[in-house]
């Protein structure tokens, strides 16, 4: 279904109406702290203008609407996994599944001994490759979708359906050559660094060495170019929406993460960093899994989460890989802490709420490229790259041993992973040119 600019502008609409609603409700009810970190997590005024009772009066018509409905025998509105593996959320290209949400705690102390999980074997294949370096990759919220970008300026949408059915014995000689690329757009003046997907249409944004962040709807398909651009002053190396898909954020060779409005392109400045010694440009930007939060991984080697409302830094890990380069951070699902990969050959996993150090992964060199480390879809294990060996490294997440270490299958260290958000696979990116699928043997 084709979305155009226009609804996608009425759905944010919609979504600012009903954050307003809700943030209004419970000020209006003397739950002061709950709106603050609602209109915090959102990026809703707190002194938002909203009849009184407003939110229980639309409640309560939906509710009685719904009753009426059921008696009718209309089916409703949401949608159940009929596997039994349970709710799962509508999105504008595709149905979220709702993972496990158990939460590993790191921070305890482990008997490692003999305790670590064996990773899954995993089967690869090229897929496809650019003209020139394959750069970075993401996967979209479904799973169903991962683009790459690269250094030829161009990006490329695979469909995951297809590329397995590419890995499958004989599937050329059945049914003539699977082509898993559905999309490739060619709008960038320099090389592209960094993507995501908006959480609820169908838009792929990139940003680029040419100082731009492109809209890509990628629901048309003979459509190749950027319906939108965001003009930023610096190159753009990094790229995360916020989870309401309102905002997004760019690091860029600013030392500060430049936050924008995607309806009116708004860019906002943290005001409050004068107090902070930072002097690095941004190598990655990522949002927590609500939006509360945001984390920076910079060249001057440091690792800084910030308040997702106000943008104000709230931990400061000065130094986190040395005087070298911070090459990445993410967050945890549970948003208690971020993993980071930086130049000086270290995986650390940290503590937003104290700072502290509760896991270091060791053991695989990364001194030259733009490294990634990662997560599993169910955060027990951490994926970086050897580059001396060409290799891909895993660790055991809990107990941090190294449980394997592959052949990555690239000429020369693949400079990007991206591991899928929903099962057992992830890819891997070269200056090769080469994408490879990499998925669990059943």
């Amino acid at each position: 279904m084709d979305i155009s600019l226009e609804q996608t502008l009425q759905d944010g609409k919609l979504l600012r109406q009903v954050n307003a609603f809700i943030v209004s409700h419970l000020r209006d009810n003397n739950l002061n702290q709950a709106a603050i970190a609602v209109a915090s997590a959102t990026m809703t005024p707190l002194n938002v203008e909203v009849p009184s009772n407003k939110l229980v009066d639309l409640v309560s018509k939906g509710l009685a609407v719904e009753r009426e409905e059921a008696l009718r025998g209309v089916s409703p509105t949401s949608t159940v996994d009929p596997t039994g593996g349970g709710t799962v959320i509508s999105a504008g290209y595709g149905l979220v599944p709702t993972l496990p949400t158990h939460s590993l705690d790191f921070s305890a102390v482990q008997d490692s001994k003999g305790s670590s999980k064996s990773f899954p074997k995993h089967e690869t294949r090229h897929i496809s490759e650019h003209k020139n370096a394959a750069r970075c990759a993401r996967f979209s919220p479904d799973g169903r979708f991962v683009a790459t970008g690269s250094a030829d300026t161009s990006i490329k949408l695979f469909e995951i359906s297809k590329v397995k059915q590419m890995m499958m014995p004989d599937s050329n000689a059945r049914d003539g050559p699977v082509r898993p690329v559905i999309r490739t757009f060619y709008d960038h003046l320099q090389p592209v660094n960094d993507l995501d997907f908006h959480p609820q249409a169908t838009v792929l944004i990139s940003g680029a060495k040419d100082h731009t962040i492109k809209f890509f709807d990628f629901s048309k398909t003979a459509v190749k170019r950027a319906y939108r651009v965001i003009q930023d002053t610096h190159n753009v190396r990094s790229v995360s929406f916020h989870p309401s898909g309102l905002f997004l954020l760019a690091g860029t060779d600013h030392h500060i993460a430049h936050l924008y409005d995607i309806n009116t392109f708004q860019c906002y400045l943290s005001a409050k960093v004068q107090d902070i010694n930072i002097n690095g440009a941004i190598n990655q930007v990522r949002y927590s899994s609500n939006g509360g939060m945001y984390v920076t991984a910079s060249k001057d080697g440091s690792v800084r989460v910030w308040d997702g409302g106000s943008a104000q830094c709230v931990r400061s890990i000065i130094g986190a890989h040395g005087s070298v380069e911070a090459t990445s951070a993410n967050f945890t699902k549970d948003q208690r802490y971020v993993l980071s990969c930086g130049k000086d050959s270290t995986v650390k996993l940290w503590e937003v709420g104290s700072g502290r150090l509760v896991k270091q992964y060791i053991g695989a060199i990364h001194t030259q490229l733009r490294c990634q480390a990662v997560f599993n879809e169910t955060e027990e294990f951490v994926l970086s790259v050897d580059e001396p060996n060409n290799e891909v490294v895993i660790w055991d997440a809990l107990t941090d041993d190294k449980v394997a270490r592959w052949p990555s299958n690239h000429i020369g260290p693949p400079r990007w992973l991206e591991h899928s958000p929903t099962e057992a696979a992830f890819v891997s990116c070269g200056n090769d040119r080469s994408v490879r699928f990499w998925k669990e043997i059943l």
